[in-house]
């Protein structure tokens, strides 16, 4: 298979990342199925389709007729079955939880064609970690997109030693049609190359509040204007989402029982009060 052979792309996943990375691949021109359990996350995903496409025609940057034809491309569904069924790529952005994501890759390998590119957009768990739940190991991959998928122009995207060089040179050219820019990591390391160099940086901040040397909000003030990072390790959180960071932290300690490796206890604490950040309208901000 080439990238030219992908008519169809199947998301999974209608939150903030996957209903972002289902318009984007709809702007490149192709069809995409976007499926989700929940029936209100869809109607939500194409709420922001139909609000999103139409601002960008009114603010000059995006053509009528390619707002018109991505809006075309875009379904969405709750059944794996329809959205996947003739699917040439998948992008799972599903919840970052292993046993949910090996259940999907394994009804994935039953869904799909035999062709089909099965690709992960995990943020930290390494596409070995549910390849074999499959029969196509050299068909799985990570394809990282970053928060927001339509403004960032990054795409990590990595070759495990399952991986095959045929699927990994088709995810970076599909990664360049959609218009990003990608780099292609040859060995599987987990967080990937972004995530590991935020990851160290977002530590000591979250330690530093811990400890209670400083808030929240001054370390963010100290980051972006010493540092020159657009936001503050605390409000990125906010956007990627507390209750991911949560999720990450607790997979990652149930892997290595490394006491370092646990959430926060800032983190653990706004996810067991639902405070999850921008999604919630509350985390370490309030938005209205």
């Amino acid at each position: 298979m080439k990238v030219e052979d992908i008519k169809k792309i199947c998301v999974i996943g209608a939150g903030n990342m996957g209903h972002q990375i289902s318009v984007c691949c709809a702007l490149a021109g192709y069809k995409v199925s976007c499926t989700d359990i929940s029936q209100e996350m869809l109607d939500k995903a194409e709420a922001f389709a139909k609000k999103w496409l139409p601002e960008r025609v009114s603010k000059g940057k995006l053509k009528q007729e390619k707002a018109d034809m991505a809006m075309a491309n875009l379904s969405f569904t709750t059944s794996l079955e329809e959205a996947a069924g003739d699917a040439d790529y998948v992008i799972e952005a599903a919840v970052e939880k292993m046993d949910i994501k090996r259940k999907l890759f394994a009804d994935l390998d039953r869904i799909t064609p035999p062709h089909a590119i099965l690709a992960t957009n995990s943020s930290f768990i390494v596409s070995s970690e549910v390849a074999y739940s499959t029969k196509r190991p050299d068909k799985v991959c990570n394809m990282h997109f970053f928060n927001p998928a339509l403004v960032m122009k990054l795409v990590e995207v990595v070759q495990g030693a399952h991986t095959s060089p045929e699927t990994a040179q088709i995810t970076m050219d599909l990664t360049a049609k959609l218009g990003k820019t990608g780099v292609l990591l040859k060995k599987e390391i987990y967080g990937f190359l972004v995530n590991r160099i935020l990851a160290a940086l977002n530590s000591e901040a979250m330690f530093l509040a811990d400890m209670g040397i400083a808030t929240p909000e001054e370390i963010d003030i100290a980051v972006t204007n010493a540092l020159g990072h657009p936001m503050g390790p605390f409000k990125l959180v906010d956007f990627t989402g507390i209750d991911l960071a949560y999720y990450i932290g607790m997979e990652r300690y149930q892997n290595t029982r490394d006491p370092k490796d646990k959430p926060s206890p800032l983190i653990v604490e706004k996810y067991s009060k639902g405070e999850y950040g921008v999604k919630s309208k509350k985390g370490f901000y309030t938005y209205e």
